[in-house]
This record gives C-alpha cells, sequence and structure tokens, in this order.
C-alpha cells in the first residue's frame, strides 16, 4: 500500500477558512476515492495559514477491476428500452445474455492507475471546493482563497502528472501551476528556500526545521503552554479564551507568545472594555493577578516569529497600539456618562428593529408590558420590572455599545449603577440578553429572568407574527437560540407561566404597533377598533371603535393598559408547536424520546415545568412491562374506535356492569377504569404524574384479559356498544395523561 502526499501552498489564508477549508478538502477527496472505488487506512488534512495539507496512508496502486451483471430490460420491452440500455453499456445486443425473459449485460473494466483518480480529484478540488471569499489574481479567471503559488502531489514518493489552469496566457501559452515535490518553510525564518520533499513524514520534518507547525491542535498547545509560561515567569495568570486561541493558532505559522505591558490607568475602565478592545483590534491576550479580581496591567500578544532580543521591541510597538486602542474606549466610557438612559432611549425612536415590526423603541415599549405581566409570576414587582425593560436596550444607542456590539447590556448594566439604580436593575440590564447559547448560563435572579422572557419572547413573537419562521438549517434572526433561551430560562427557574398566554400578549402587542404605524402611514385618525382583530367577546373589552384620539401615543396605551393574559385572538396560532419541537431537541439530547413530549404538548398545557414532569414519568413508565404493554393495548383499543367513527358517532354515556351473560373481563375492566379514573384524576390535580402513571399501570392486566376473552364487534347491539363505551372511557382516562396515539411503539 502506498502514501499520497497533497499540498496547496498559497499567500496568507484567513484564519476563520483554513479549517473550513481542511473539512472541505477531506470530504470532496473521500467522496471522489469512494466513488472511484479506492480504499485506504487513514485520510487526514491539516490547515495552516499558507497551506492546506492531504496526506493518505495505505491506497492501492490502482483502483480495482469492475466485473458486474447489470439487468437490463425484458425481452418484450420497446426498442427505445434496449437502446438506452446498450448506450449505458457500451456492448450491442448480440453481447448480451437472456435469462428468464430478461437481458443481462456482463460488463468487465480494468482498474485504472491511482494517479490519474488523484489528478482527476485535484481537478475536482480546485474548481469545486467554496470558500466564503475568493479571489482572481493577476490576469487569472481561476478564483481561489488567496493566490496559489506550489502544488506537491507526490504517490509514493513520485511526482504525480498535474497542472492547475489559472485561466489566463503569458506568451501565447496557458499560466499554470505544475504539480511537483517543493515547497517553502517560514516566510522569514528557517533556509529562506523551497525545498525537496519525498514523503511526508520527511515534508513535516523540513517543514517544522525551517519554523512551521503544521498541525492546527499543534499550534494551539504552542500558544497556550508559551503564553502560560510566560505569564508564570512574571507571577501572573493567563485569561482563558477559547475562541481567539483558535484564531490565533491560523494567524502564525510558529506562533511565539510575548508578555507586553500596558498603562495602569486603563485598568480604571470595565474589564469588558479592555479585554474586547485587546481581541477584537489586536488579538491579544488578557492576563490577571492569581486569586485576584480584575485585570493585570499585561497582555500576550502572539508573534509569527522569534525576535532576537526576545520579543521586547514588539511588545513595545504593540503597547504603542493597544494604548490608543484603549484611548478609544476610554473617549467612549467618559462621554456615554455624560448622555445618559433619557437621551438614548430617545434615539431608538429611530432605529429600525425591523421593517415590518418597527422601532427598538415600540420593542421597548412591548417588553417593558411583557416584563410587568411576567415579574409577578417569577417573584419580581411589576413597576420595577417594567422600569428596567424601558432601561434595558438603552445602552444599544450609547458610544461603547457602537463600537463594540458584544458588550450590550454588559455596558446598560455599568451604567445604571453609575447613574443610581438598584444593583438588581442594573444585573438584569447586563443579563437580560442570557442564555445566548447552549453553554451559555441561566440568569436566577427574578427581575432578570422577567426581563429575559420578556424579550425572548417578544422576538420570537414578532418574527412569526411576520412569517419570518425557521425554515430548514435557516434561522437568521436566531430564534431556535431565542425558543432554547426561554425554554431553560423556565426549566431552570422551575418557573410556572402560561407560555401561551404570554404569546398571545406579544402578539397584540406586535400587532397594535403594526397597525398604529399603517394607520398614521395613511394620515387616518386613529381608533382603537382599528388596531386588533378579536372576536366579538374580547372586542368589548376594549374603547368603543368610534372613539377618536388624535394622540397616538396616548392611544397606545389605552390599548395597552387594557390587554390581560385573558385576551384571546382569532388569526395567531400561537408558538407553543415551535417551544414543542425545541423542548423535544433538548429532552432528546438528555436522552428522552421526541414522541413522548409531542403526547405531552397534544394536551393543550403551556407550562413546561409540569410538561416535562409528565413525560419524565411517562417515560420512566412506558419503560415497564406494564407500560409497554398497555400501550399496545391503548392502540388496538384506539383502531377499533377508529374503525368505528368512520361508520358513524360512537355510543356515549355510562358503561353497564350489569348485563346478562356479561363477560367477567368486560366487568372487571370497567371497575378498574373506573378506579383508574378516580385516581388519575386526583394525581393530576396534585401533579403526581408517578401516581398517575400507577394508577393507569393498574389497567395493564384487565386490558389484556378483556382483549382475550372478549369480542368487541358482539352480534347483539346492546353488547357491542356497553363494549365500545368501555373502550372509549379507557381512551379517556389514559388521554388525560398524554396522547398515547402519539407515542411509537
Amino acid at each position: 500500500m502506498s502514501q499520497l502526499l497533497i499540498e496547496i501552498f498559497s499567500e496568507e489564508i484567513p484564519a476563520r477558512m483554513q479549517q473550513g477549508g481542511a473539512r472541505d478538502l477531506e470530504r470532496i477527496t473521500s467522496d471522489a476515492f469512494k466513488k472511484a472505488g479506492l480504499t485506504w487506512d487513514s485520510l487526514t488534512t491539516y490547515g495552516g495559514p499558507r497551506r492546506l495539507t492531504l496526506v493518505v496512508e495505505g491506497l492501492p496502486v490502482a483502483t480495482p477491476d469492475l466485473n458486474e451483471e447489470l439487468k437490463g430490460p425484458k425481452t418484450s420491452a420497446p426498442a427505445q428500452a434496449m437502446e438506452g440500455f446498450l448506450r449505458k453499456t457500451g456492448l450491442t445486443q448480440d453481447q448480451l445474455v437472456e435469462r428468464d425473459g430478461i437481458y443481462y449485460a456482463q460488463v468487465s473494466q480494468k482498474g485504472r492507475a491511482t494517479t490519474e483518480v488523484v489528478a482527476e480529484t485535484l481537478e475536482t478540488v480546485f474548481h469545486t471546493m467554496s470558500w466564503p471569499k475568493s479571489q482572481r489574481w493577476g490576469s487569472n479567471s481561476f478564483r481561489w482563497v488567496r493566490p496559489i503559488h506550489r502544488i506537491i502531489a507526490l504517490f509514493d514518493g513520485a511526482v504525480i502528472p498535474y497542472a492547475l489552469d489559472l485561466g489566463s496566457t503569458v506568451g501565447g501559452e496557458s499560466k499554470k501551476v505544475v504539480a511537483s515535490n517543493v515547497t517553502e518553510g517560514h516566510r522569514f525564518m528557517g533556509s529562506g528556500q523551497p525545498f525537496e520533499v519525498t514523503d511526508f513524514a520527511d515534508y513535516r520534518t523540513k517543514l517544522e526545521r525551517n519554523f512551521v507547525v503544521l498541525s492546527f491542535d499543534d499550534r494551539k498547545a504552542k500558544v497556550l503552554e508559551g503564553a502560560k509560561a510566560v505569564c508564570a515567569a512574571k507571577g501572573l495568570e493567563l485569561v482563558d479564551d477559547i475562541g481567539l486561541l483558535d484564531e490565533v493558532a491560523g494567524l502564525a505559522e510558529w506562533p511565539t507568545p510575548i508578555l507586553g505591558d500596558m498603562a495602569p490607568e486603563f485598568l480604571a475602565l470595565p474589564p469588558e472594555v479592555v479585554r474586547l478592545s485587546m481581541k477584537v483590534h489586536q488579538k491579544y491576550f488578557a492576563v490577571r493577578v492569581p486569586n485576584a479580581e480584575g485585570l493585570a496591567p499585561h497582555y500576550v500578544v502572539v508573534a509569527n516569529i522569534e525576535a532576537a532580543d526576545g520579543g521586547k521591541a514588539l511588545a513595545a510597538g504593540n503597547s504603542k497600539v493597544l494604548s490608543a486602542r484603549l484611548n478609544d474606549g476610554r473617549f467612549f466610557w467618559e462621554e456615554d456618562q455624560k448622555v445618559g438612559f433619557d437621551k438614548w432611549n430617545e434615539k431608538l425612536s429611530g432605529v429600525t428593529f425591523h421593517a415590518k415590526l418597527g422601532t427598538m423603541a415600540e420593542r421597548v415599549e412591548r417588553i417593558a408590558k411583557l416584563a410587568a405581566e411576567i415579574a409577578p409570576l417569577v417573584g419580581a414587582d411589576a413597576a420595577e420590572a417594567e422600569k428596567a425593560a424601558r432601561l434595558a436596550k438603552a445602552d444599544l444607542a450609547s458610544g461603547m455599545v457602537s463600537e463594540f456590539p458584544e458588550l450590550q447590556g454588559i455596558m446598560g448594566g455599568y451604567y445604571a449603577r453609575l447613574a443610581g439604580q438598584p444593583d438588581a436593575v442594573a444585573d438584569a440590564i447586563r443579563d437580560h440578553y442570557k442564555p445566548q447559547g447552549p453553554a451559555d448560563s441561566v440568569p436566577s435572579a427574578p427581575l432578570t429572568v422577567a426581563i429575559a422572557l420578556a424579550d425572548k419572547i417578544d422576538t420570537l413573537v414578532g418574527f412569526f407574527a411576520i412569517d419570518e419562521k425557521p425554515t430548514g438549517s435557516k434561522d437568521p434572526y436566531a430564534l431556535r437560540r431565542a425558543a432554547l433561551g426561554v425554554i431553560r430560562l423556565i426549566l431552570d427557574n422551575n418557573t410556572r407561566l402560561p407560555l401561551g398566554g404570554l404569546g398571545d400578549l406579544a402578539y397584540v402587542l406586535v400587532k397594535c404597533h403594526n397597525n398604529v404605524r399603517a394607520a398614521l402611514a395613511q394620515n387616518e385618525e386613529i381608533t382603537v377598533g382599528a388596531f386588533l382583530v378579536l372576536s366579538e367577546e374580547d372586542r368589548s373589552k376594549f374603547v368603543a371603535a368610534s372613539e377618536f384620539m388624535s394622540n397616538a401615543v396616548a392611544q397606545m396605551d389605552l390599548i395597552v393598559s387594557q390587554i390581560s393574559l385573558d385576551t384571546k385572538f382569532e388569526d395567531f396560532a400561537g408558538i407553543l408547536p415551535f417551544f414543542a419541537d425545541r423542548l423535544s431537541v433538548l429532552l432528546r439530547d438528555q436522552g428522552q424520546r421526541h414522541d413522548l413530549v409531542a403526547a405531552v404538548f397534544a394536551l393543550g398545557d403551556d407550562d413546561l415545568v409540569r410538561i416535562v414532569r409528565r413525560v419524565e414519568a411517562l417515560s420512566g413508565f412506558l419503560a415497564t412491562d406494564d407500560g409497554a404493554n398497555l400501550l399496545a393495548g391503548y392502540k388496538r383499543a384506539s383502531n377499533i374506535l377508529k374503525a368505528e367513527e368512520k361508520k358513524g358517532a360512537l355510543p356515549s354515556g355510562i358503561v353497564s356492569v350489569s348485563m346478562a351473560s356479561q363477560p367477567a373481563e368486560e366487568v372487571a375492566l370497567a371497575n378498574a377504569t373506573a378506579t383508574a379514573d378516580a385516581a388519575v384524576n386526583k394525581a393530576l390535580e396534585t401533579e403526581d404524574f408517578a401516581a398517575a402513571m400507577t394508577a393507569l399501570a393498574a389497567l395493564r392486566a384487565p386490558v389484556d384479559a378483556f382483549f382475550t376473552g372478549v369480542m368487541v364487534n358482539s352480534d347483539v347491539a346492546e353488547e357491542r356498544d356497553n363494549r365500545l363505551k368501555l373502550l372509549v372511557h379507557v381512551r379517556e382516562v389514559m388521554g388525560r395523561v398524554a396522547d398515547f396515539g402519539q407515542i411509537a411503539g
């Protein structure tokens, strides 16, 4: 078996694209090799600042010979079918074999040299590989992420004949990059000369000799170890940043961490400002004193060379640049404190959240109303929640957040404390965006939970109301993440609230604003009746449609003041099905079955805490023999009832247990069902779902005995109707716990 070595050597590839490029190279190559019939022992790719590398071990020298029999058309098939089959096989009709009235073709194909397959695969790589951004260079028409200078293509140490056509001509000849066994090392260190390689081991050894670390993981390790070492030498500690570590590992072929100094006065800035200035603009790591709060007046920069002076000049130059960046941060910090929340909130009236959802100021109004409704449900004060919500988005208009959008909320928390707001309000402003992902922490402070829920519910309902729902893999407004955030906030804090009602409330707030804008745009007078499409019952809760008001803001306040969680809306399907889907994903990751979530959601409950408890109890029940067998009995009963429903309405009324010649199994099931009915109701009232499952388990034996010893479709109409009523009762009792019809099994 042989080794294949491929290297694509180019100008510097952006760090964020390197590992994606390596994965694409692996995918395209492995797909092409499989299609050609090649097998291998291992296939590995490497992505770095100036090169993508592929090494394949255990390749055969040629693809296997092909001998197969292809089934063709029947002997009676039309001539067109025969012609198509002959074209496909490249044979004539007299070369076919007829067997049992069907033509067969014996196809034999000699294996191809692996080097031919590799050359074709390289052509596929260069012309199908997709980059987030690509470019042409010189007069070439060929596009790649950065200009390509060399290609290594070695199979068992021999160069594979291949040339990449760049799509331009020089002196009448096509300009090409011809494959060879030559590459280059570090741009500034090492020999500075191209060198030949014979195989992967030789390639990797000579790269390291010329100051190139090939592996992404090895570069990360070199950065981390070096950064910790330079910090430890000064009694300091590195502030971990995985994202930055990944990025700098793609910026340097020979990463060399250097400790630099910054002016101590910059530590008066919030540490998040200092860290973000370092990270975003300069790609520096922050540093701290062990077991101390805040940052130390130092940083770690990762250079791409080993300087003769140990990096002193590099550190000095980087410190000057960092000072300029931090001076900008200090300017925003000081200027923002002169402006304040009132001015920022005024600016939000001119900031569009979405063309169909109005301004950020309108969004703040909706969030404030929602937060006030949610607050009592989570143990917070409604007035304080409304106040905090009206401040939560103000920092979006601040200079600091305009420069560093990643600091939204965080800066609002700092500015709120400086403005004398209570700590609970400042914390709520700071943390209301949380959780922003599965790894993010979940707030637990009641005030924060209220505003975080209001923020996410408004986002979800707003985009659902304008039909901007996630589709397939596309979720441009991160609605799946918002839904997961709502679910985690509720479950982690054991919060009991009517999610469906809050969704309806959020919807009417969105619709109010949309209709106000539409009426104002057409110069119409504003009437309450113009805003909402409600049922007649709900419409009576609002001011008469003939009552006019000239002030749109006052109009909005009047409408909002009369909306409650009891208001129902005819034209909003709700967001509960979307939450059911997201909850299914979350519970599936925790080992639960998605169909159990669907079975519980089908009951119409919108209390996520109760839903999860019911799912857990249901999962445990179905894992028992009683649960599995009762599910089978339920499905049998349900199938019988569905068949009868097609013939007409099912019989209703009380199940008799005193009919003449009534089978004992029928009486036993009727009595067991009545007992289970009472037990299930009592258990559900106290949310003792384990007890409810125990009550259902008592039905298992009577149900089995009933179907074994009783014929449901009796020739006697009275008997048949009674037995159907009994099955209806069984289905109803079980249906109070979950919709067992949605459970697989």
